[in-house]
């Protein structure tokens, strides 16, 4: 078995062989009613970088050219957080587990934190299995407990079947891929929002948005062969447009039966008028008009988001499973054991 580092952009073999992984993986480790990854995703993923970070692929190669294991290692360009780093995946295909490779894979990965002058690495995990024994064994602290809520589209639908009307001056706007022009400015402004959402002890700073920021960050998605969803509460008094709340949907294949929420925010100077759940239930019935295969919204929430947390409830959200946002300094722990460490794909309700 050896690790290579994979080519940009890879090989439709080696996307064919990482996919096979990756899958595997999910269907060992995760409840059956998870959507395992698609093609689409993980392909877009090993080509197409995030905004502002490159990605370092790893994978162990097994003697007949197969996959046995995979890591991927994204590092941050932006000033702020040049000194961390995302494990964004490390995975061990089932039959090639107790042997081993997660160790080797982590040690690979510490050499690229390594070359990099990186002294913090974060990833998330799902909790109480394989995973979380083998990044505790590395030196992973949990610095911000999650879980991972469902909604079915069908039942939102049904129990709140009139979207919530809004105060005079607000109106509802939503739209699919890149934001349109006339709300860019404003739609990044309400980024910065995520300022005070709930970080636990994260070595992470927020990043600062602008319009050209919010605009790359979508193109990213479309790139990767995915869909993202916006809808926003607009407040249309004073001559200037201001997104007073949003959110943001992503299907990372447009096959996908599940889509995945990313951020939720209201804006401090909106607070306090029911935009969180008017948005997000305004949400609801443009993802159901523009993709009806689609059953399931899921999202993260931290445990600490008590706002977030009620407006999820009142919105037919079920908690599904336990997850963390953890943290190593990989430099200061050895990593003398065998597992694996799997994190999932990450989405977001971080901020009311």
């Amino acid at each position: 078995m050896t690790i290579i580092r994979l080519s940009s952009p890879p090989a439709d073999t080696a996307v064919a062989a990482w996919h096979a992984v990756v899958r595997a993986a999910h269907r060992s480790d995760l409840p059956a009613e998870v959507p395992p990854p698609g093609r689409v995703q993980t392909e877009g993923k090993l080509r197409q970088p995030s905004v502002n970070a490159e990605a370092v692929h790893l994978a162990a190669v097994a003697a007949d050219g197969s996959y046995d294991g995979v890591a991927s290692l994204v590092l941050f360009h932006e000033e702020s957080n040049r000194h961390t780093a995302f494990l964004d995946v490390l995975a061990v295909h089932p039959r090639a587990r107790q042997r081993g490779i997660a160790t080797r894979l982590w040690s690979a990965v510490r050499d690229e934190l390594a070359a990099g002058g990186r002294t913090s690495v974060s990833a998330e995990i799902e909790l109480g299995g394989a995973g979380e024994t083998f990044a505790t064994r590395l030196g992973f602290v949990n610095v911000l407990p999650l879980a991972w809520y469902v909604q079915n589209i069908t039942d939102a639908v049904a129990a709140h079947p009139v979207q919530p009307p809004l105060p005079d001056g607000y109106t509802y706007v939503h739209w699919t891929g890149v934001v349109p022009d006339a709300f860019a400015a404003a739609f990044a402004e309400a980024h910065n929002a995520m300022e005070d959402a709930p970080s636990g002890d994260m070595d992470q700073a927020t990043p600062t948005w602008d319009a050209e920021r919010v605009r790359a960050a979508a193109q990213v998605i479309e790139d990767r062969g995915g869909v993202i969803l916006s809808s926003a509460v607009v407040h249309t008094a004073g001559g200037t447009d201001a997104v007073a709340a949003y959110t943001e949907l992503v299907l990372r294949d447009p096959s996908d039966v599940r889509a995945l929420q990313y951020d939720t925010v209201v804006v401090p100077a909106h607070r306090g008028r029911g935009f969180g759940r008017a948005v997000k239930r305004h949400m609801v019935t443009a993802v159901a008009a523009a993709h009806p295969g689609v059953r399931e919204i899921a999202t993260t929430v931290a445990d600490e988001n008590g706002p977030m947390l009620a407006v999820n409830e009142h919105l037919g959200y079920r908690r599904e499973r336990t997850i963390a946002y953890v943290q190593a300094k990989p430099a200061l722990h050895d990593p003398g054991c065998s597992g694996g460490l799997k994190p999932p794909a990450s989405s977001s309700d971080r901020a009311m």
